[in-house]
Parts: C-alpha cells; structure tokens; sequence
C-alpha cells in the first residue's frame, strides 16, 4: 500500500539550516525561517499573523499621519485609531514568540540528531565476537578474513580504471569516517579494513565493504 504524503518521514535539517532558518525567523520575518525548515503549516501560520500585524501597523501609522496633517488644515475630525496599532503589534509580537518556539524546535532536532549520529558511529565501532564475524563475512563473500581484517583484491583493465576505483573508494571512505588501507598494483587494487580504535573488525569494516562491492559492480 503506497505511503500518503503526509505520512512520509520529514527530511532531517542541517545544523546550518536550522541555524539560518532560525536568524531569519528572528531577525528578519517570523515564518519565512519555518518554511526554510520545512515547517510548513506553521511556517504559514506565522507569516499570516505577521503580515497581518504588519499591515494593521501600516494602516494605523497612515491614518495618524493623515489626521496629524488634517489638524493642520482643520479639515479632518480627529478620531481614535491607537487600537489598530495596538493589534497590529500584538498580532506580529505573537507570530514572533511563535517563531521563536520553532526555532528552537529546530535547534534542538539537530542536536538531537547529531547526538543519534555520534551514538550510531559509536557503536560501529563496538568489536565483533568469534560468533558475529562469520555471519557479517557472509554479507561480503567476495572478501576474505586475515585475522584481525578483511582484505578483497580488485582488477581492472588498466592503471586508470584501477585509480578511478580509489578515488570513488575514498570519497565513499571519507562519508562514512573510515578508512581502509590500499595496494595500489598497476590494475590491481587490494583494500584492507578494520577497526584499529577497537582492536578488530566492527560493523563499521562490513558495511563500508558492502558500499565497496557495490561500487565495484556499478564501475564494471
């Protein structure tokens, strides 16, 4: 059954977003951060009240004037207009105390997003017992187990495929922080992966040796 729309999983903010969405939602129009965060409903919420406020500010200041230039000429009857102003203001100081919680909300999403992330490296890093290793080498059985690493050697056509490998393998290793050693040997390219902070393989040498095995069938 195909997933609604609205109940697709919302893309997680970068810390430089949720940041710049929140210095605009302050600094310069409650909601526009919001929408830049991908708040949608109260991102418009926040920008209606403001827009309101600011148009009912507006509205008051032109008729002061008007009446402060009629007095002048005594062709205008002086009346009452403060309560549009006194609206106006209360409409945009809410719309901006509500932008404010949102931009808060979004701070603390990344914070707690990157704390998940720091947890998730941290127990890739956890060493893998005598049990979980050969179900783990399973998943690569193209790599073979020396002890404390796994190594896989690769062949291409020349020297120049060889290096186009090793470079798609180093941006791959540099995404996911961590980093195999390389042979490079004319069209031969042997990777070896462990863990050296943990002493031995972690799940972290088997996934990124499974994102290498795709790579290697794509290149092929």
């Amino acid at each position: 059954m195909p997933m609604k729309p609205s109940s697709r999983p919302r893309k997680p903010v970068s810390r430089v977003a949720a940041r710049n969405a929140a210095l605009v939602n302050q600094l310069a129009t409650p909601g526009l951060g919001s929408l830049m965060g991908r708040r949608w409903l109260v991102g418009a919420g926040q920008i209606s009240l403001s827009l309101a406020g600011c148009v009912m500010i507006c509205a008051w200041f032109c008729k002061e004037l008007y009446q402060y230039y009629g007095q002048i000429t005594g062709d205008v009857k002086v009346e009452p207009v403060g309560w549009i102003g006194e609206w106006g203001a209360i409409l945009f100081a809410t719309a901006w105390f509500w932008a404010l919680v949102t931009s808060f909300s979004l701070l603390r999403e990344v914070s707690r997003t990157g704390l998940q992330s720091l947890e998730s490296f941290a127990a890739g890093q956890l060493k893998l017992d005598a049990i979980q290793i050969p179900i783990a080498l399973a998943t690569v059985p193209d790599w073979k187990r020396q002890g404390d690493v796994i190594t896989r050697t690769f062949e291409f056509k020349d020297f120049s495929a060889a290096m186009e490998f090793v470079n798609a393998v180093a941006e791959l290793a540099e995404q996911a922080w961590h980093h195999p050693d390389i042979d490079i040997r004319w069209n031969k390219v042997t990777l070896t992966l462990t863990t050296h902070k943990a002493g031995g393989l972690t799940e972290m040498d088997f996934a990124l040796a499974q994102k290498v095995d795709r790579l290697q069938v794509a290149k092929r």
